[in-house]
């Protein structure tokens, strides 16, 4: 028997579990912090280190408080984090601002000059990203603040993700040198690839703009997958946390990666975390690029399996947006929808409230609906939305199949599918296939894994998912409402490509709308 802690850091809070290697999780606590946003610049969102490691430890102290054990019985820490969450860093880790949050889309321009650039030198490390830069990740963001700090410039040593940061800040590392770099983060969101020689050669970063001249060197370090030890807590944390220290620190990772292992993900399954936005994890027993997808990356789920990775920007964002314009919660406004079918609302739905995230890439879009009626109400909308990012889901799906990607099983993980039956149900009638839902949440169960895994308690992944993973409830899809979304999905798909691609036949109107709301945003701020 052994007992660890696995901590999960969300776009809103940090949950840290307590985790009995026999009788599973023995207690949660979580621990918020806050979301800077302007409403003049809906790209906008950060978060500060600071506000990220208070919370931290005191989420720990109330777990360890509420599983009624001693901090010195818990033998390792694991902690998976947002991404690509980017903090540049001077001297001795020292933040030199706050986080670009994953859901920040300022670097829109950087993302199409990084495109741009990697197919102008045919650089093909952008084929295993799905060949489109987006917003999102690394680089565009770095390049975003080294354009918008003149100032810092030459205090910038580094760039770290946050699974990186917080594990170095956790092991009282003060050399970048020092700090192991997480495959899954470097892999999926900065153009790192083993068998392309790692990281982007210097002279290609200095092609998309002489800012990024030497920061090749300022990122390389030791990239590691999540079965390697990071660190081992420092006394000064181990006091904050109420732990004993030494204990080991494994390499970090992405929220959503190890939410899919906590889902009981295995070779040629997919995994939707829903949660504000979606994130579709898969593992494959080998690479099959995929264009459109935000990376295949060898170890980066699984340290001995391909992982690849897709997703929707904005899912609970908009169910929680729908309902705040109605003056009122998702779960008010959810009562009764048991009762709705396929279609019957007359509504479609285009999900890109935040920009399009997988297949296009492409963050110049906003959320469409069509068929409003004078009788049409919240409710309507949300089912619509619902509606929608199933079908957005089926889209991705389909691209993958098409690149010879293999799916086993469909599992809906993440915070949503736990308390949103009708979701699952519509899932499984879009999919046309069952969909998985585990009956136990497993938020940061992922996390508690591979702290075994650290700790030596089990020696490899499956090994640990069969002893700690929930069972799963199966949705089965419904043959009547599975063809009514058939029918469905033709219409949402032309209306997917018609306005989502750059070049489609009404591709530059949502874009157009974008320009014109931020010029008058610029004008009203400077008059």
């Amino acid at each position: 028997m052994a007992v660890v802690a696995g901590v999960d850091f969300g776009t809103l809070s940090v949950r840290v579990s307590v985790v009995d290697s026999e009788r599973g999780i023995l207690a949660s606590s979580v621990a918020e912090y806050p979301l800077h946003r302007k409403r003049e610049d809906p790209d906008y969102a950060t978060q500060a280190h600071e506000d990220h490691m208070r919370a931290l430890g005191t989420a720990t102290r109330e777990a360890i408080a509420q599983a009624a054990i001693s901090g010195k019985d818990i033998e390792a820490i694991a902690l998976d984090t947002t991404g690509s969450s980017v903090i540049p860093v001077g001297r001795e880790l020292q933040p030199l601002g706050e986080y670009y949050l994953w859901c920040d889309h300022r670097a829109k321009g950087e993302a199409e000059e990084i495109t741009a650039a990697a197919h102008r030198e045919k650089l093909e490390a952008i084929e295993w990203c799905g060949g489109v830069y987006s917003s999102e990740w690394g680089f565009s963001k770095l390049l975003h603040w080294l354009r918008h700090n003149p100032d810092r410039r030459n205090d910038l040593v580094s760039a770290l993700e946050h699974c990186d940061m917080v594990a170095a800040t956790l092991s009282g590392i003060h050399d970048v040198k020092r700090v192991k770099r997480s495959i899954c983060a470097m892999g999926h969101k900065w153009l790192w690839n083993a068998r392309l020689g790692g990281l982007p050669p210097e002279e290609f970063l200095i092609k998309v703009d002489p800012l990024l001249a030497g920061i090749r060197e300022k990122l390389n370090g030791e990239f590691a997958t999540s079965e390697q030890i990071a660190g081992r807590l420092s006394p000064l944390w181990a006091e904050r946390l109420g732990l004993q220290a030494g204990i080991p620190i494994p390499v970090g990772a992405f929220d959503a990666h190890w939410d899919a292992i906590g889902a009981g993900c295995r070779t040629d399954d997919m995994v939707n975390v829903v949660g504000t936005s979606t994130c579709i994890i898969g593992i494959t027993p080998s690479a099959n690029l995929v264009p459109g997808v935000c990376g295949v990356v060898e170890g980066s789920v699984h340290p001995q399996r391909t992982g690849i990775e897709a997703g929707l920007s904005a899912v609970g964002d908009i169910f929680n947006a729908i309902a705040a314009r109605a003056g009122t919660n998702v779960a008010t406004l959810s009562e009764g929808l048991q009762h709705y079918r396929a279609g019957q609302t007359g509504l479609l739905r285009m999900t890109w409230d935040n920009g399009d995230r997988t297949i296009l890439v492409n963050p110049f879009l906003r959320g469409i609906t069509l068929g409003w009626n004078l009788q049409s109400t919240a409710q309507d909308e949300l089912f619509a939305a619902i509606e929608g990012t199933a079908l957005h889901t089926r889209v991705i799906f389909d691209r993958m199949a098409s690149s010879g990607v293999r799916v086993q099983r469909v599992i809906n993980a993440g915070g949503i599918p736990q308390k949103n039956e009708v979701l699952n149900q519509v899932y499984a009638n879009v999919l046309g296939r069952p969909v998985l839902v585990p009956t136990k949440s497993v938020t940061s169960l992922g996390s508690a894994i591979f702290a075994f895994l650290a700790a030596g308690t089990f020696k490899t992944v499956e090994e640990a998912q069969n002893k700690i993973c929930p069972a799963h409830r199966v949705y089965e899809p419904i043959a009547q409402e599975q063809r009514v979304y058939d029918e469905l999905y033709r219409v949402f798909s032309r209306l997917y490509f018609g306005f989502g691609k750059k070049a489609g036949e009404m591709g530059d109107i949502l874009p157009a709308l974008i320009r014109i709301s931020e010029t008058r945003h610029k004008a009203n701020a400077s008059a």
